[in-house]
């Protein structure tokens, strides 16, 4: 078993070294994104007050539970033929695996920044009010406030990226060489039989998952032990 992953890992297999190339790949694009569109949502969410942040918020956490499922059929009516972006052939893409990725990644990370923010707003309001900052000005020196808590925020929506099967089985395909990554790839190994292959997968997965919780609790160790008393 620890030869297999080994060879998983740098071996000359070009199939699997394709796959693991197509889920960071993947993962690392739709985690950018998504970060891009959900920290700015999340700090306008939770540092300020206008009228119909309730049903904002209640609509933000309604879908940061959207089934992947339900994602991935938004998503592929969207890019099919008949769709409104059906022109642009997107479908079976690992493009169409990162817009799926995005639909279900940017909610959570707008819900985790709102709420890391609404701790902190306050104070930064209060601040920011003294000395006449507004606009676009305070959303980035919250951004820089909250730098730290939000990199855990990035983290925890590259692991929930990488472990995703439904979403991106349904948009991608699973096609080999082109959109097939270590989750399909895994599920496919199993109903094949292949089971020494798919623990070998799954193996390597949670290494990737273990180290990005690890640089998740260094972060928060670090940033409590940074904290002023």
């Amino acid at each position: 078993m620890i030869t297999q992953i080994i060879n998983l890992l740098f071996g000359t297999d070009p199939e699997l070294r394709q796959i693991i190339g197509v889920t960071l790949r993947m993962s690392v694009l739709s985690t950018l994104i998504s970060a891009l569109i959900g920290i700015p949502w999340g700090v306008a969410m939770g540092a300020n007050r206008f009228n119909g942040k309730v049903i904002l918020s209640r609509i933000t956490n309604t879908l940061m539970g959207l089934p992947p499922v339900v994602a991935g059929l938004v998503v592929f009516l969207v890019l099919s033929r008949s769709g409104p972006l059906g022109k642009l052939s997107l479908l079976y893409s690992v493009s169409a695996m990162v817009i799926a990725q995005v639909v279900l990644i940017s909610p959570i990370i707008a819900g985790m920044t709102a709420n890391i923010v609404s701790l902190r707003a306050p104070s930064i309001n209060e601040t920011c009010a003294g000395v006449g900052i507004y606009g676009w000005k305070r959303l980035w020196l919250t951004i820089k406030e909250c730098r730290i808590p939000f990199i855990t925020t990035i983290l925890a929506g590259f692991g929930r990226s990488i472990a995703e099967v439904g979403a991106v089985q349904m948009v991608g395909g699973n096609i080999q060489f082109k959109t097939r990554v270590m989750t399909t790839a895994i599920m496919m190994q199993t109903n094949m039989g292949r089971f020494e292959f798919a623990i070998s997968l799954g193996a390597v997965l949670l290494l990737i998952s273990f180290v990005i919780n690890s640089l998740v609790h260094r972060i928060q160790e670090q940033t409590q032990h940074d904290r002023p008393a």
